[in-house]
Parts: C-alpha cells; sequence; structure tokens
C-alpha cells in the first residue's frame, strides 16, 4: 500500500470513532443520601418518658383518692346523709357555685342548717369566693312561705335551700356539699393532719371546750368549736365571721404545695366524709391551681350587708332579720363580678 493510501484509510475512520465517542453518554451525578435518623432521640425518648411520668401520676392519683374515699366512707362513727333530688343549675358566668351547709341532723331528720355558705371560683379569674348567709335571715322558702332561711334544710333538705337562695337572691346553684358535726372534725384532720394554724380572737367554751385567745393550733374538734360559737354580743355574726376565718386558713394551709402528694388521698376522705353530687373530676383542676398558688386570696362576704336589715319577730319563726332583698341581690351580683 503506498504512502497515500495509507493516508486516505486514517482520515475516512477518524470520522466514526468522532461519531462513536459523541454518542456516549454519562449519567447524572447521585444525589447525596440523606444521613439514616437515630431510632430513639433524644425527644423521642423525653417525649416518651413524659407520657410514662404522666400515666403514672394519674394512675397514683386516682388509687389515693379511691383509698381515701374508701377510708372515709368505712369510718362508722360518722353518720352520713342520703340526699338525693338536687337540681342544681350552672351559674351564668360559668363559674363553679357549690352550696356548702353545716348540719347537726341526727338519724334520718334533716333539722335546721347550721350553717349556709356558697363557694364560687371562677376559672377563668382564678378567684374563690365565699357568701355566708346569715341563718336567721327572714325569706320566702318556695311550698312553706315565709321562715329563716335555715329552716328550709329542716323542709327540703339541700334543694329547697337551693331554691330559696335562687329565688330570693337571684344566684344559681350547682353542687352541694353537706357537712354533719361528726364529719366536721374528721376533715379538719385530714386536711391540716397537724392541726390548723389559727388565731382566736377571744376567749371562748362551748360543749365543755375552752379556747384561749391568740395564735395557736386547733384540731380538728377544737375547730369545730370556734366554727359554732356564737354565745356572746356579735351572736350570728361573730360565728359567720370566724366560720369564714376558718375557710380561709384551711384553703391556705390544707390546699398548699407541701400538700401536693398527700392532696389525692386527702380529697378522697374529705369527698368520703361529705353528702355531696361534686363528681371527682372537677377537683384535679382547681386543686392544682391552689398547690402551685395561682389563686387569688379569698374574698369574703356575709348576707345581709350592712344596713339592708333590721330585727323582726315572728310567733311561727321567732327573732329574725328582716332584710332589704333588692340591696342584697344587687350586692352579690356585684360581689360575683
Amino acid at each position: 500500500m503506498s504512502r497515500m493510501e495509507r493516508y486516505h484509510g486514517s482520515q475516512e475512520k477518524q470520522p466514526e470513532k468522532y461519531i462513536k465517542e459523541k454518542k456516549v453518554k454519562k449519567s447524572p451525578p447521585s444525589p447525596p443520601k440523606a444521613p439514616k435518623k437515630r431510632n430513639g432521640s433524644i425527644v423521642q425518648t423525653l417525649a416518651k418518658f413524659l407520657l410514662l411520668l404522666v400515666i403514672c401520676a394519674a394512675a397514683f392519683t386516682l388509687y389515693e383518692y379511691r383509698k381515701g374515699y374508701r377510708e372515709a366512707k368505712d369510718d362508722t362513727s360518722v353518720h352520713q346523709q342520703e340526699i338525693d333530688g338536687f337540681q342544681g343549675e350552672k351559674s351564668q358566668d360559668g363559674g363553679l357555685n357549690v352550696l356548702i351547709l353545716g348540719s347537726d341532723s341526727r338519724g334520718e331528720d334533716m333539722g335546721r342548717a347550721d350553717s349556709i355558705m356558697v363557694a364560687h371560683y371562677s376559672k377563668r379569674s382564678k378567684t374563690p369566693q365565699i357568701i355566708s348567709f346569715m341563718r336567721d335571715s327572714f325569706v320566702e322558702i318556695p311550698g312553706v312561705g315565709w321562715n329563716k332561711i335555715n329552716a328550709a334544710y329542716a323542709y327540703g333538705g339541700p334543694e329547697l335551700v337551693r331554691q330559696t337562695i335562687q329565688n330570693n337572691f337571684g344566684l344559681s346553684i350547682e353542687y352541694y356539699a353537706v357537712i354533719s358535726f361528726d364529719s366536721f372534725p374528721k376533715i379538719i384532720d385530714t386536711l391540716s393532719p397537724s392541726g390548723i394554724e389559727m388565731n382566736v380572737e377571744k376567749d371562748l367554751e362551748l360543749d365543755g371546750v375552752t379556747l384561749a385567745a391568740g395564735p395557736q393550733k386547733l384540731n380538728g374538734a377544737e375547730t369545730l368549736i370556734y366554727a359554732r360559737f356564737r354565745k356572746d354580743e356579735e351572736g350570728d355574726f361573730g360565728r359567720v365571721r370566724r366560720q369564714q376565718q376558718v375557710m380561709n386558713e384551711l384553703v391556705s394551709q390544707g390546699l398548699s404545695f407541701k400538700n401536693l402528694l398527700n392532696l389525692p388521698k386527702t380529697v378522697g376522705k374529705v369527698q368520703g366524709y361529705t353528702s355531696t353530687n361534686i363528681p371527682a373530676r372537677i377537683y384535679p383542676g382547681i386543686l392544682k391551681d391552689f398547690a402551685f398558688k395561682r389563686t387569688q386570696p379569698l374574698e369574703k362576704m356575709s348576707i345581709p350587708i350592712a344596713d339592708s336589715w333590721s330585727f323582726g319577730n315572728y310567733a311561727e319563726a321567732g327573732s329574725v332579720l328582716e332584710i332589704d332583698l333588692s340591696m342584697n341581690q344587687q350586692a352579690i351580683a356585684g360581689f360575683l363580678k
């Protein structure tokens, strides 16, 4: 083959090689692989641990509550009144209203209410309030007629007291709690086993028990004496003031953070010693507010208010407090706002 032929042959092959090289396609680079997630990351582990704590806390709370409730119900030294027919109504402002009645009833006889209070708690403002009604207040009892307000309990139990307060003062009540003289000392000793720190305002004696004036710790039986005493010139007015003092100390001392672990069992016992229709689900949120000091100080009010009453006397009712219902209705409405 001549030199010329070899030259032309090489020129013919070059385009074929060039074309083949152009047809080769390179695959695009693979995207970087995401790092593998570790199973059981710190956040997941923490969430699972917290969930476990919540479940354990709920189980512990329920167990302790039931334990305390059962202990109280099995206490045969306390007479517990069977109550039914209460037709509670929710308050218009969405707050919680509870009718608290102190009773010295014996057996099936209701007797007259020794003390009448309405406890109000606003979930929005977290403000606990107490309204005390003087038991000699002269009011119209539905289906009975005009009489002392505490007679409503004897005629128809908590339901008739609720109706009487609703009709005379325009106050709706959803729940009730009746505390007997037998159960009151037990409740005090349950809430504060070491006693309630109380500044006794004066020397007093009742049922053979004497209390000296001044700061001291009162057990359940002594606290009952202090709350019931009214054999002085103030009569029922002084007694109501001391009852409100007891309520204030119970709230601040019995529902404190230091008693947090004991609260489920304590609430169960208190519930067991009380004739009430308050459902157990109501307690956790309110107790949490009190234990962690999220509430405002307890506000107190007495009915009738000053300058809205006068003494009266009737054959069927005896000595009574004749009250201006309109003034007291307005006072209650303003107090709860």
